[in-house]
């Protein structure tokens, strides 16, 4: 398994960098279904990067606990600044996803923004049945991506922009990984149907909810 790449270089950045780029819309997708996940009680967050999400999460539903994985101790150090009083409702976990071994009890609620693009297909498809395999009966699993549409505005726009973020993260983190993922096949196999779908910025985002079947 080769080394993760190093976010802890960016980790004071990210959100201006996030805004400057993109402007709140990373942030409304990662939002799309937060008000879905009121009733969850054992969650799974994975690479959230500053944290915003979980503590977004926290402050929606006040009776979820969160285990938060994360590759970088300064993401983590973030998360629990943006989580605030709430972060008490959070255990941190300073480790590589793709072989960390869940600890909790069922989770019903996984969490992936912009995460699975750091990723292989297959380490998807690995890390998907690892967390079947942890999550309760009626699981739910929120996914946010970047997706290049088949059309001129994914050739001429998309597919261009994805690249370049790419070929960023490699320079700033060490990010091996250079194409999206089939992240949707290889969930779809682990057992995991989406059931849920919104697209922002033409296509360029999605925001995703899947439920374990």
């Amino acid at each position: 398994m080769k080394r993760p790449p190093n976010f802890n270089r960016v980790a004071r950045i990210y959100a201006p960098m996030e805004k400057l780029t993109f402007g709140p819309w990373l942030w409304r997708c990662r939002c799309c279904f937060i008000r879905e996940l009121k009733t969850q009680r054992s969650g799974l967050v994975l690479g959230d990067g500053d944290g915003r999400f979980t503590a977004n999460l926290l402050e929606e539903n006040p009776l979820v606990l969160v285990d938060a994985v994360d590759a970088s101790v300064e993401m983590l150090h973030k998360l629990r600044l943006n989580a605030g009083l709430r972060s008490a409702r959070v255990r941190v976990h300073l480790a590589d996803a793709r072989a960390w071994v869940p600890e909790g009890s069922a989770y019903d609620l996984i969490a992936t923004h912009f995460f699975l693009d750091c990723l292989t297909t297959a380490e998807v498809a690995e890390l998907a049945r690892r967390i079947r395999a942890q999550a309760s009966a009626d699981a739910v699993w929120v996914v946010s991506e970047f997706t290049i549409p088949d059309n001129w505005f994914g050739w001429l726009v998309a597919g261009p922009l994805v690249r370049a973020l790419y070929l960023a993260f490699f320079v700033l983190t060490g990010l091996r990984v250079q194409r999206l993922p089939q992240y949707r096949e290889a969930m779809a196999e682990a057992g995991w149907a989406r059931i849920k779908e919104q697209r922002l910025l033409a296509g360029l985002l999605v925001g995703e909810l899947w439920r374990a079947q």
